[in-house]
């Protein structure tokens, strides 16, 4: 029986940068911090699951430069005993985002595509993995990914029998509809309000978001649709439509919110995974994101899953 869980798709570096406040034209502001980290789909993810669940086997797919940041992002990824078998050397540099962050939540990237941008189906071999799911991101952000090898991965991949899901980033464009064709090969799709919504042209709010989900299975989708959003989660499954509020949070507790999102995917896809119940997997990533919140980067707040939830015990839901 094959075990585990790909996460292919985008590798970064965060070069993280921590500001008081966001500077008008012209001004300058001073850099009171200065970190590094890994970013993007893949190290943020995997390393968040394996994390959730050390047993569990987490498999890294994705393209690095032959750099310092590419062999910064490999000795992470060993760290956690993440398999590396899949990760491809570029002569294009490691990819890499400059993010300035706020203390307590607002932040803003600069982004080199990099290695990544390059990465595609001919990147992947699937006969490297004993997996029995594959989560690809992000799309709207990988050159190759957005021009058809999104597709013909999710196809491979379900050739192979691999259950699928995909996470997209939220960008200001019409490119939304470029992942249509991709939904008929997704078994779950985990995206926030702003991308669902702009998927399948409504207007995000918090009283629509089961709209927009209907809609998604419409298109395709095939398990189910989760959509994410600072107030509440919903999933719309074949099981019925389940609708959890957000934690109330006390003030000050958030550090930042660069790996929130997908903390929140990568508790959804530990759940998934487990098999648990559509509530089960909403209430479980919402702690995943809430103990991401706590810290500035993408994956130090992270916690087991047992540490989590008994983390969580102190907070109320709106």
């Amino acid at each position: 029986m094959k075990k585990g869980i790909i996460i292919a798709g985008s590798i970064l570096v965060d070069k993280i940068n921590q500001i008081e406040k966001y500077p008008k034209t012209g001004e300058l502001v001073q850099i009171k911090a200065l970190s590094k980290a890994v970013g993007g789909c893949v190290p943020n993810n995997a390393i968040d699951i394996k994390i959730i669940d050390p047993k569990l086997n987490v498999y890294a797919s994705g393209k690095i430069g032959n750099d310092e940041e590419g062999q910064f992002v490999l000795n992470i990824f060993n760290n956690y005993n993440i398999d590396t078998n899949n990760i491809v050397v570029s002569g294009e540099k490691t990819s890499f985002t400059e993010v300035m962050s706020i203390l307590g939540g607002e932040r803003t990237f600069f982004t080199y595509p990099g290695a990544s941008a390059l990465f595609g189906i001919s990147d992947i071999n699937f006969e490297k993995f004993n997996a029995s799911m594959l989560h690809l991101g992000y799309f709207l952000l990988l050159d190759k990914i957005d021009n058809g090898d999104g597709l013909k991965i999710l196809k491979k991949a379900k050739e192979s029998g691999l259950k699928t899901s995909v996470d997209l980033v939220s960008e200001n464009s019409n490119r939304y509809s470029l992942i249509i064709p991709c939904l008929p090969y997704v078994d779950n799709l985990i995206v926030n309000e702003i991308e669902g919504a702009k998927i399948v042209g409504l207007e995000s709010n918090a009283n629509n978001l089961k709209d927009i989900a209907e809609r998604l299975m419409r298109l395709g989708v095939k398990e189910r649709v989760i959509i994410h959003m600072p107030e509440k989660g919903i999933c719309l499954s074949q099981s019925g439509y389940t609708e959890i509020n957000s934690f109330d949070l006390p003030k000050g507790y958030i550090k930042g919110t660069t790996g929130a999102g997908d903390a929140f995917c990568s508790g959804c896809l530990v759940g998934i995974y487990k098999e648990y119940s559509d509530r089960e997997i909403l209430e479980f990533a919402s702690m995943c994101a809430v103990a991401s919140l706590r810290e500035q980067d993408a994956i130090s707040g992270m916690m087991s899953e047992e540490e989590i939830k008994e983390f969580c015990k102190q907070f109320k839901r709106k």
